[in-house]
């Protein structure tokens, strides 16, 4: 008697583009993979019944909702043979095919590529796909090139490459379009900036006179919503040089195709400004440190908080990290266990500046940073000539992982959501074989 063999069918398509339509790229995979099943009937070979596909996810990377699902059925044995459209709907990456390959054989489960003959439990079969792997991710590495390439050359004759659109301008056939209602909001944010005295009173005065943000209609039809006048949005808009009709790439200006909403006067001033401010705070800086804070910034459990680098892409992000977390004692570290350096030493230091106005002696002492701000001490000497210390409660967002404010897990860390891949239990699993 013939054994019966549970075939599952994954399929993946790299972009969402098109995946709204009735029948689409994913479905074309799947009915392929159906009808191959169906021949196979006489081999045993059955269809299970859970589906698997990845909309939108690229092939090299093994963070795929729907593949993380397959690893974890093949290794609970509910599944006999994986079929797959062609080898690079699987992977692109000729590492992550290795560890996908060692889950499947220590199963006992089979590969097998409708569109190319291959049988993994072959010598000759595991060299045919290595080498066709190394293809697929050469042929990814050169499309990757191709695209930085063409964002360069574009941007370098001002064209906009998409994204989320800037307030002030609307995308009109792929191109900028002056918003003027919105262009006026600019404006008013330029002028209203050199009237006060920081970034964060100018947050303070947006939110209260209910400037909207930026509204626009997304693709799939969706209304989004964009600038909520934090300090840190409000100082990243007075500095884009967007606004003077410029396209940047790599902190080099090419002249955009796009009109201008500011005009240089005004943008010089407020540079002027922000300098003038970062001067100012940057005087007190304690040499030779890699934070302005170090001594006297605490998490609310009373732990010190150390300053540490993070490297994304090509930058190292700087941040204050509880010394409890540093241990791996989350247990004793406060509720903002670490937080974005640059974006708190901006805030601390624009309101010690706005208490010297008043108390021209008063100097720093501590920060306390908490889930919902900071508390904020500073010395200064009273009439009698005796030192004394002011307490301010600072309330803002101070973000967190890598801007989204998330709840911490029993150990320091965001929790996965319920479609989110455990990157670690793959990596276990394809060590334990």
């Amino acid at each position: 008697m013939t054994k019966k063999l549970r075939c599952a069918i994954y399929t993946r398509k790299s972009t969402e583009e098109g995946l709204e339509k009735e029948f689409n790229s994913l479905d074309a995979q799947r009915e392929a993979c159906e009808a191959y099943i169906k021949s196979q009937v006489g081999e045993g070979w059955t269809l299970f019944r859970d589906q698997y596909d990845d909309g939108g996810f690229s092939g090299g990377s093994m963070d795929r909702p729907a593949l993380t699902r397959l690893l974890a059925d093949v290794q609970a044995k509910k599944i006999d043979v994986v079929v797959v459209y062609k080898v690079d709907r699987l992977t692109r990456a000729l590492a992550d095919f290795a560890k996908i390959v060692d889950v499947f054989d220590a199963q006992g489960v089979s590969f097998v590529s409708i569109t190319q003959s291959f049988n993994t439990t072959t010598s000759m079969g595991r060299l045919t796909l290595n080498v066709l792997l190394s293809f697929a991710q050469f042929e990814r590495e050169v499309i990757a090139e191709r695209v930085r390439d063409k964002i360069a050359a574009s941007k370098a004759k001002g064209m906009w490459m998409g994204g989320m659109p800037p307030i002030g301008y609307d995308i009109k056939d792929r191109h900028l379009i002056v918003n003027p209602d919105e262009a006026e909001r600019v404006r008013h944010i330029f002028r209203r900036y050199l009237e006060l005295p920081s970034v964060y009173d100018l947050s303070l005065d947006l939110r209260a006179t209910g400037m909207a943000g930026k509204r626009w209609i997304a693709r799939n039809g969706r209304p989004r919503c964009g600038e909520e006048w934090s300090s840190g949005s409000l100082l990243k808009l007075l500095k884009r040089k967007l606004y003077l009709g410029l396209v940047m790439h790599k902190g080099k200006a090419h002249p955009g195709r796009h009109d201008p909403i500011v005009d240089q006067e005004l943008f010089d001033q407020v540079q002027a400004k922000i300098a003038e401010r970062a001067h100012s705070y940057g005087v007190r800086r304690r040499p030779n440190s890699s934070g302005k804070l170090v001594g006297i910034i605490f998490d609310d459990a009373g732990n010190r908080m150390s300053p540490i680098r993070q490297k994304k892409g090509p930058k190292h992000i700087r941040y204050y990290a509880s010394t409890a977390t540093i241990k791996r004692q989350h247990d004793k570290a406060g509720s903002r266990p670490r937080v974005r350096a640059d974006r708190l030493e901006l805030l601390v230091f624009e309101k010690l500046a706005e208490l010297q106005e008043a108390t021209p002696d008063a100097a720093l002492a501590k920060v306390i940073v908490d889930r919902d701000g900071f508390t904020l001490e500073a010395e200064y000497t009273d009439t009698a000539g005796e030192r004394r210390v002011q307490s301010q409660l600072v309330l803002c967002k101070l973000k967190l992982f890598g801007g989204v404010k998330r709840r911490l897990g029993p150990d320091g860390r965001p929790p996965l959501s319920p479609n989110e891949p455990d990157t670690n239990l793959l990596l276990r699993i394809a060590r334990a074989h």
